[in-house]
């Protein structure tokens, strides 16, 4: 998969300039950003758009694949494994808030198993796993409960 042209392209869909500046927000960060910081991030940059618009984007960028939403903190992330098989998971540090993406077809596979074994029809699989990254669990206080 290309870059975000090419993506919306593809799937009929035209280039306008809010999408790509609601792209290039995702694509400046490693932590999720919630449609109010992606505004805030474009007002700084003298650049407005209203937040239901950036929620339409950011809507339109997941069911293509461009990005993903990430529940425990109901920001949205790029897409860092555009066209890579199987479900799309994260690691998410609790302490500095990056986000680390990863793709496991057999994952995917089990999970719809298990689904089907309790008699549940899956349309999507999503998962977080929460903790420390490797950078903020070497600086941790050993004070503090992990």
């Amino acid at each position: 998969m290309g870059n975000l042209a090419d993506v919306l392209r593809a799937r009929g869909y035209k280039v306008t300039g809010p999408r790509q500046q609601v792209f290039d927000a995702l694509e400046g960060t490693e932590k999720p950003l919630s449609p109010y910081e992606i505004q805030n991030l474009l007002q700084e940059e003298d650049s407005f758009l209203n937040h239901v618009t950036i929620y339409r984007i950011l809507d339109l960028f997941s069911r293509l694949g461009l990005a993903h939403r990430v529940l425990s903190n109901s920001g949205f992330v790029k897409c860092n494994l555009p066209g890579q098989e199987g479900c799309h998971r994260f690691v998410i540090c609790r302490c500095c808030g990056s986000v680390q993406e990863f793709a496991d077809k057999e994952l995917c596979r089990k999970e719809k198993s298990f689904a089907l074994d309790c008699g549940f029809h899956a349309e999507s699989h999503l998962s977080e796993t929460l903790g420390l990254c490797a950078k903020c669990y070497g600086r941790r206080d050993e004070k503090t409960t992990i």
